[in-house]
């Protein structure tokens, strides 16, 4: 990941990505490049590798679909507080030419953003431009409950 400002100075849900980045994230090889959270947009790269790969050597759709679901989910979550989420409601993608294993850039931004749904647009191109899928996203806002803290049930 790309790290050059200090870990603090990043939107909450990304330095929690640099704290500890989901598995499915890391298997597709995310790196976070630049987040603006006025703009409500981020930029990423996916280092995608040939586990990613279909039987005819493309990027198979559905990890398409899941680098734009990561791409979209960080742009939305770039106003939320810590121990807020950001789940998809719906994705809808559009694969536009053939992705290969290699770097991928990534680009979400927010359309609109109500209290309780927004609604984000992304891109994935290979790194000479080209673009290779598009899509959109619906996510709601969810704040997470703290655990209780257990009590003893064991009888003295």
């Amino acid at each position: 990941m790309s790290d050059a400002k200090p870990a603090n100075d990043w939107p909450p849900n990304i330095q929690a990505v640099f704290k500890r980045m989901a598995p499915a994230s890391r298997y597709l090889g995310l790196e976070i490049l630049e987040a603006d959270r006025e703009k409500r947009t981020v930029k990423v790269a996916f280092n995608a590798g040939p586990e990613l790969c279909n039987m005819w050597g493309g990027i198979q759709g559905g990890m398409v679909a899941a680098m734009l679901d990561d791409v979209m989910s960080l742009a939305v979550g770039l106003d939320l507080e810590w121990g807020q989420i950001s789940p998809t409601l719906e994705l809808k993608v559009s694969m536009l030419n053939a992705a290969r294993p290699g770097r991928i850039i990534g680009t979400g931004r927010v359309i609109k953003r109500g209290k309780a749904v927004g609604f984000i647009e992304g891109e994935l191109t290979s790194e000479d431009g080209k673009l290779l899928a598009t899509g959109s996203s619906t996510a709601t806002f969810v704040t997470l409950k703290k655990k209780a803290p257990q009590e003893d049930t064991a009888q003295a």
